[in-house]
């Protein structure tokens, strides 16, 4: 399964579903010809796959190519792209990495990238080795720069711990950031920022944002901005759950931050729900690769759930809408057979997404107990 020189499979492969194919899109099965999806019968014999079949999740924030001291060798990144595929997601968006990774789109044994360059932070406001440290004069230049080094997306740093007064803060100028952002729209990309806290948040939505990360800091105020705007977030909850930590680190030299991050992760299930509620795109993404492990996309949807998500939404966030926000189809016919056979309904029991019995990626079983040759 980690051969890179395979080439397209010419067997034909009958998925026996239910294959939910989309929220209201229920088929009864689908095959895989040469590496594609199809709905019509083909003549040639198949071997059969029995289960609920899923297009491949989507984590929409990871760094691959990164650690918690920054990039990483070639050997540690197909690690972390290796457990994100056994794990079943098969398309990833990777929220700003120093690392040049595009070796991996030559791969066919690995699950498609799309960049967003590195991140631009504020200088010294940001995890060293991570991002392109400027300030707002040059961040418009530096946009254009990432925009092309990207796969259709630029990612800011909107805020950060501000040391000389110890608490997060906005990293940029309201004008410097719409000059910015309009930048890479011009460039045909999209923007995302990192933002913690409520003090970004309103200047970033104004100035066009396309999406948000974390978005811990929504108030029934930027919640009714975003929607009104359609601006999407990617709650991360699996790395909001490390804030208490964080906060018991920080205590002693900075205890208003302390406090602030404590109050972000009470809140934040509540604050995901009423951006749920209010009608805010939500993609499930896990933060992983920095100082979390790859591989938990399950975790996140189930992460969704508890902040009140029906479980359908909190599915349709790691894989229907999410490809199609991305710009990658799921279980359409002619496209690439990148799916998830799982057991039992996902949508009666989230937790069947820690455990797929099949991954298929680009037409070829690669991860689950059925990774060998199917039934007849």
């Amino acid at each position: 399964m980690g051969n890179s020189s395979r080439s397209p499979s010419r067997e034909v492969l009958r998925l026996a579903g239910p294959v939910l194919a989309g929220p209201e899109d229920v088929r009864d099965e689908l095959w895989v010809v040469d590496g594609r999806i199809t709905f019509s019968r083909p003549a040639a014999p198949a071997g059969t796959v029995r289960g609920w079949v899923l297009p491949g999740l989507v984590d929409a924030h990871c760094h691959v190519g990164l650690d918690a001291h920054g990039a990483v060798d070639e050997e540690t990144t197909l690690a972390q792209a290796l457990t994100d595929r056994d794990t079943g997601a098969l398309l990833l968006r990777d929220a700003g990495s120093p690392a040049d990774t595009r070796w991996i789109d030559d791969r066919e044994d690995l699950p498609r990238l799309v960049r967003a360059g590195r991140h631009i932070a504020r200088t010294r406001r940001y995890i060293r080795n991570y991002a392109e440290e400027i300030e707002p004069e040059g961040l418009v230049a530096e946009v254009a720069r990432q925009a092309e080094r990207g796969d259709g997306w630029v990612k800011l740093v909107g805020d950060w711990i501000d040391r000389s007064h110890g608490d997060l803060a906005a990293c940029w100028p309201a004008d410097a950031v719409t000059e910015a952002i309009a930048a890479a729209h011009a460039a045909g990309a999209r923007v995302t920022a990192h933002c913690f806290a409520e003090d970004a948040l309103a200047d970033l939505a104004a100035a066009g944002i396309d999406c948000v990360e974390h978005a811990t800091g929504l108030t029934d105020d930027t919640i009714a901005l975003f929607a009104a705007r359609g601006i999407a977030i990617v709650p991360t909850l699996v790395n909001i759950a490390t804030f208490p930590g964080i906060a018991a680190d920080a205590e002693d030299k900075f205890p208003r931050y302390a406090q602030h991050m404590r109050a972000l992760h009470a809140r934040r299930f509540e604050t995901v729900g009423a951006a749920y509620d209010a009608g805010i795109p939500i993609y499930v993404g896990t933060d992983a690769g920095g100082s979390l492990p790859h591989g938990l996309a399950a975790a996140e949807v189930a992460e969704l759930v508890r902040a009140g998500l029906p479980p359908e939404a909190a599915l349709d966030a790691a894989t229907w809408s999410a490809r199609a926000w991305l710009g990658h189809p799921g279980l359409e016919e002619g496209a690439s057979a990148d799916l998830v056979v799982y057991p039992d309904d996902p949508r009666a029991d989230i937790s069947v997404l820690a455990a797929p019995d099949l991954v298929l990626l680009r037409g070829h079983p690669v991860a689950g107990a059925g990774a060998t040759a199917p039934a007849a």
